[in-house]
């Protein structure tokens, strides 16, 4: 199992022990995985943090905060996850598993975070640095290219367009806050596209900017 999964993950544990821990969900008792998931969430904010930073000298407090809750978020936790298909080692217990949680956003996501927070404890700062750039590659791609040139709806339609599929379609699943201060989460889906992504921001256009962004990241991959 952890030979399969290092080898996915492109990292092999100097402390095999740390990787099961992390793919242990509290429901199997024992030492599971929330305390290295506190640790992965700041690591992976740190990096992705100091990664925009760098990148786009030009942006603002506002724009870097944006993208970096679109990057480190739960779908796209998630998404990465999926793609090292984490469901398949994770250790759940007997409730967990009868009820599919070994697919469910909130445990993949907590998982992948925790298998960041054992990298950096494993490694060090400079091995989990060098893993969640190679994991967000993607992502990190799709984000140069809206920042630069157009914004991330325009890109979305435009890549769907030149491979004759079919547009996105936004919605809005909830709005949150008083009337001056409201929050939106906005879901896009493309149809043909299993993985639905979702974006936040103070306005929904902000909201559909953000999740368009996770759709090209997902198309990419």
């Amino acid at each position: 199992m952890s030979d399969e999964l290092t080898s996915k993950l492109n990292y092999v544990f100097q402390q095999p022990k740390l990787l099961k821990v992390a793919l242990t969900h509290r429901s199997k008792g024992g030492d599971h995985n929330e305390r290295l998931e506190f640790l992965g969430d700041a690591v992976v904010n740190f990096v992705i943090a100091e990664i925009l930073y760098h990148q786009f000298p030009k942006a603002t407090e506002g724009e870097l905060s944006r993208w970096r809750a679109t990057l480190v978020n739960r779908d796209t936790l998630a998404e990465l996850a999926k793609e090292f298909e984490l469901g398949r080692y994770l250790f759940l217990g007997p409730g967990e598993l009868r009820s599919g949680g070994s697919e469910r956003q909130s445990i993949l996501s907590c998982a992948m975070e925790a298998i960041i927070g054992a990298v950096y404890l494993d490694g060090g700062f400079d091995a989990a640095r060098a893993c969640i750039m190679a994991w967000y590659e993607p992502w990190l791609q799709s984000l140069s290219t809206a920042a630069s040139h157009k914004d991330p709806k325009t890109l979305l339609q435009e890549y769907l367009q030149s491979r004759r599929m079919p547009l996105p379609v936004y919605t809005v699943e909830a709005i949150e806050g008083e009337a001056h201060q409201q929050r939106f989460t906005v879901s896009c889906q493309v149809e043909g596209v299993e993985q639905k992504t979702r974006g936040k921001g103070t306005s929904r256009r902000r909201a559909e900017q953000d999740a368009a962004l996770a759709m090209l990241g997902v198309l990419k991959k």
